[in-house]
């Protein structure tokens, strides 16, 4: 999958923004705050609907403006040409469009093009609390599958209700078990099969996590993940709902006393290792900033593999604390995908060592203060 041009308005720093890419490697040069990061979380709204760098999408919106507008235009395999538009103003709230219709619902652009991120924030995946990784694993397979996406948000629209039903009746006990019982069906439905979608995908992913480690870092120690849940995970959906029944029946006075769900997908954790000790627990800086690299590069691999359109892979300041032996080996890397690639980098980076920039696969641009330029080779 690729992004041929990006129109912007309103957005960030970025007033009026017109700009045509590359199909193959991007380059976007310039200092802190002149708004590199804007256009690459541009894409990303284009992809997920969402920023990977703000909270809210108000603070996105330029300070002297009510509204924001992004659009592109996309090429691939699957959808041989189309468009894709993201609105947003203080009055209305967000609204995507694909070739100018609206969509009914904001997730329905998940997966339509993949995307990768990698950025500082990453660190964050290895030494933070397990929503992180949550969010992490959700949002990777959100991407290669609907049907899971569509699990997630019914899944978290039935524990809203069941948590609701649970903080507010006050009524006889026996009652309120014969209300939360078409609750629970839905959670051990929904749950059971979130449950085998993250065994299966993180069963394969460990091996591209291993090789990518080895890769970037250049060191032997052993990369590995524990996937824990309520249970023994397991890809068949019938082994973890059973057990997902005998949980909540376990769990029930707890639940009523906490007035919570307590059970299910929503409190699973990943846990990295390396070697046989835990990452979050006794990793140094470098240990974590190259394990999220490696993280992300399987994650690109592992959707190279899986979709029929190469995703698209975003990179924002990422260079500034690799060494030079790093900066090589993740540059070599990006050469080799074959998919779409875009590079922010304040600092100055050998880039021209490695990437040919010929003004059409491969473009190097300058942002100063909202405005882009092409970058002209000799």
């Amino acid at each position: 999958m690729k992004i041929t041009n990006l129109k912007l308005q309103n957005f960030r720093n970025h007033e009026e923004t017109v700009v045509e890419w590359a199909p193959h490697m991007n380059v976007i040069v310039g200092q802190n705050g002149a708004g590199k990061t804007n256009l690459i979380d541009a894409i990303h709204y284009l992809c997920m609907s969402r920023s990977f760098v703000s909270s809210s999408d108000m603070y996105v919106v330029n300070q002297d403006a009510t509204f924001f507008m992004i659009k592109g235009h996309f090429e691939g395999n699957i959808r041989a040409s189309f468009d894709v538009g993201c609105s947003y103003s203080r009055g209305e709230g967000k609204k995507i469009f694909v070739n100018e219709s609206p969509l009914d619902r904001l997730s329905d652009l998940i997966g339509m093009v993949p995307v990768v991120v990698l950025s500082p924030s990453d660190k964050k995946l290895t030494s933070e609390g397990p929503k992180q990784r949550r969010s992490f694993i959700d949002s990777f397979i959100s991407q290669i599958s609907p049907a899971y996406l569509q699990d997630l948000l019914d899944f978290r629209k039935a524990r809203k209700q069941r948590n609701k039903l649970l903080q507010e009746f006050r009524g006889n006990r026996e009652v309120l078990l014969a209300y939360l019982e078409p609750w629970n069906v839905q959670l051990m439905e929904y749950g059971s099969r979130i449950v085998a979608k993250r065994t299966e995908v993180l069963n394969k992913f460990r091996d591209y996590l291993a090789k990518e480690y080895e890769v970037i870092s250049g060191m032997r120690h052993e990369p590995h993940l524990e996937y824990q849940t309520f249970c023994e995970p397991s890809e068949d959906e019938e082994t973890v709902r059973e057990r997902y029944q005998a949980e909540l029946e376990k769990e029930q006075d707890h639940e009523l006393e906490r007035e919570l769900t307590l059970i299910g997908p929503h409190r699973d954790e990943i846990v990295f290792y390396l070697d046989d000790f835990e990452l979050r627990k006794y990793g140094s800086q470098g240990q974590h900033r190259l394990f999220a690299l490696a993280l992300k590069l399987a994650q690109l691999l592992y959707f190279s593999d899986e979709l029929d359109d190469l995703p698209i892979f975003l990179l924002d300041d990422v260079f500034g604390d690799l060494d030079a032996q790093r900066t090589e080996v993740l540059l070599n890397a990006l050469i080799e995908h074959a998919g779409q690639t875009f590079v922010t980098a304040a600092n100055p980076i050998p880039f021209d060592e490695y990437i040919t920039f010929d003004g059409e696969r491969n473009r190097k641009y300058k942002v100063d203060q909202g405005q882009i330029s092409v970058v002209k080779t000799k």
